[in-house]
């Protein structure tokens, strides 16, 4: 029976690698669409309208399922608004709006507080237990992100500067781990049925971004090329990640799932390798090793 036990865990943490893994691979390939979308879509259109099309499809695959959470999720509505509004917009609305005023490098690293903060959050709302190898690991890849985000040249440091961008874009860190958090406690609805309400308030909460966008008349409605990058943006970084990310926090927590957000800069600069031209370089793969390394010291040897 002990055995079944172990090898069922065994089976449902690599569930929440492949999951995980596959869901920062879609979010890395937001982080490209992002930057082809310059110039063809604004950034709170490109907000509004992907949680528009996620709102249509999920209409169609999860009415019934909605349906029938109905009762759950309006027992629980106040916490439904803050998660939606917090983890999809606000998160997304600080983020493109740091990219105006702050460096690539100092973006890739700041993302690298997700997890810390996420971790942090865990042990003050539950008391996660956190192992010293699960900090080395953490660590590990933490290094990797800086090696990722200063091009191999960690004595980049010394020359970061940072402004307004940069508090916008930790406030925006912040509160996507208290949304990693939070799903620990989400209601006990479907993750479909969950999702569908989420992205409803995302989508109402971004009409007033989108507004004040207009009203500065910075808005670029989408180009032809604009629409393809808003459906991928849709369907798989709004859609499909958003699952699977919820799915692998519900098998493994949250501290441990967010500590895979390490791999998004380093996924991100091999497909803009592949897909914008740009030149893959031994620091690429160097921050890929240590960030895939402290993954695997932190979920390995750490529960070990």
């Amino acid at each position: 029976m002990i055995d079944f036990v172990r090898r069922a865990g065994r089976w449902a943490d690599g569930q929440a690698t492949l999951l995980l893994l596959a869901t920062m691979l879609m979010w890395a390939g937001n982080a490209v669409a992002g930057r082809l979308a310059v110039g063809e879509i604004s950034p709170m259109v490109l907000v509004c309208l992907r949680w528009m099309i996620v709102c249509v499809f999920l209409g169609i695959v999860a009415r019934r399922r909605l349906i029938e959470d109905w009762p759950e999720l309006k027992r629980n509505w106040p916490m439904v608004v803050v998660m939606g509004a917090t983890g999809y917009t606000a998160f997304n609305a600080m983020f493109y709006a740091a990219a105006h005023h702050t460096s690539g490098v100092n973006m890739t690293i700041l993302q690298g507080s997700i997890p810390v903060f996420t971790l942090i959050g865990a042990f003050v709302a539950f008391r996660t237990p956190v192992t010293g190898v699960q900090v080395l690991g953490m660590a590990v890849t933490l290094f990797g992100v800086l090696v990722i985000g200063t091009k191999g040249h960690p004595e980049a440091l010394s020359e970061l500067r940072f402004n307004i961008g940069d508090v916008w874009l930790v406030t925006a860190c912040i509160l996507y781990a208290a949304y990693t958090v939070a799903l620990r406690k989400r209601p006990k609805a479907s993750g479909l049925g969950f999702f569908a309400a989420m992205a409803m308030v995302a989508f109402l909460t971004s009409l007033p971004v989108l507004a004040a966008e207009g009203l500065r008349g910075e808005i670029v409605w989408p180009t032809p090329k604009g629409w393809v990058i808003m459906l991928y943006v849709a369907i798989f970084p709004s859609f499909l990640a958003q699952i699977f990310f919820m799915r692998g926090v519900e098998i493994i927590g949250p501290g441990r799932a967010a500590l895979f957000a390490n791999l998004v800069p380093a996924f991100g600069a091999i497909m803009a390798v592949l897909m914008l031209d740009e030149v893959f370089e031994t620091f690429h793969a160097v921050s890929l090793v240590l960030v895939l390394g402290g993954i695997y010291i932190a979920e390995r040897l750490g529960k070990r």
